[in-house]
């Protein structure tokens, strides 16, 4: 029984992906912007730009553009769900926390701080798509060193 539970959550982790890749959150840019950076994946292709609106330390909006895989995509949109609201320590130790997910952390897949992102837990087990899976957070990663 507990291989068809696997399945069952492999299933509805792959449905969740899929539902962000094609109903991605926060797309687009902003206009007013604190921070924008822009990174590409040179092993794939995919090209993503990161807007921030801070408020003192606070992340007041984000969004983001570009293309690429469902898995650099769907990425981005969970993280700017996740990160909006938050101070950029609180992102970065987010950040943090998906880049040790995607190294292969059992603990990191079950932290529920990860919120919707630990549906891409399975992405480690495939290392050519982990860079596709970090783009986004490297790109916070990236506006968050430029206020230090």
């Amino acid at each position: 029984m507990p291989e068809r539970d696997e399945a069952g959550l492999a299933e509805l982790y792959q449905e969740l992906i899929l539902d962000h890749y094609r109903r991605p959150r926060n797309k687009g840019s902003l206009e007013a912007h604190t921070r924008r950076v822009a990174l590409t994946n040179p092993t794939c292709g995919d090209e993503l730009e990161l807007d921030l609106l801070l408020d003192g330390d606070t992340i007041a909006d984000v969004r983001f553009s570009g293309r690429g895989c469902s898995i650099s995509q769907a990425s981005a949109s969970m993280m700017t769900q996740l990160i909006k609201g938050k101070t950029v320590a609180e992102a970065r130790a987010l950040a943090a926390r998906f880049g040790e997910m995607m190294h292969g952390s059992d603990e990191a897949a079950r932290d529920r701080a990860l919120g919707e992102a630990r549906a891409l837990a399975g992405v480690a087990k495939f290392p050519v798509r982990v860079k596709c899976a970090l783009l986004g957070w490297n790109a916070l990663e990236e506006s968050a060193k430029a206020s230090s």
